[in-house]
């Protein structure tokens, strides 16, 4: 099954999906690191997708917030994303912008296109506005035509 380009017309309430995005961090199971991550991945139809960071004591079985996201959308049969959001802090307080690690980078230029919005919160109310593009040029691809 080959993914393919949408462009979807849809307005992007940044300020509500960094919103979902903190509900979805207070869920987070990380004893070991104490650094809570939410993410909140947002649908054409609007539905939005939560994810948390769910940690492990032997830490690589360990799953961040964008990933959980994406697989739970995924596994409904959703490949239609047209944005994602990702706040993060350290012992379950919001810090500074939280950006997706490289695996996560990976993961959501497998399922989303270039220019799919990429939203970061900070606890002070700042945003970085960016896209799966800029966050991850040079895309690992095995095949072209994904």
């Amino acid at each position: 099954m080959s993914c393919e380009v949408i462009e979807i017309m849809i307005e992007i309430d940044e300020k509500k999906l960094i919103e979902e995005a903190e509900k979805a961090r207070l869920a987070s199971y990380s004893p070991y690191s104490g650094f809570s991550v939410g993410a909140a991945l947002l649908c054409s139809d609007g539905k939005i997708y939560h994810g948390c960071n769910i940690e492990n004591t032997s830490f690589t079985p360990t799953c961040c917030a964008e990933r959980v996201a994406i697989f739970k959308a995924v596994s409904e049969g959703r490949r239609d994303f047209v944005a994602i959001s990702v706040v993060g802090g350290h012992r379950g307080k919001p810090s500074n912008i939280c950006a997706p690690c490289g695996v996560c980078r990976q993961v959501l230029a497998e399922f989303c296109a270039p220019n799919t919005p990429v939203i970061l919160g900070s606890a002070d109310g700042q945003i970085l506005r960016t896209t799966v593009g800029d966050i991850l040029p040079y895309t690992f691809k095995l095949r072209e035509d994904l």
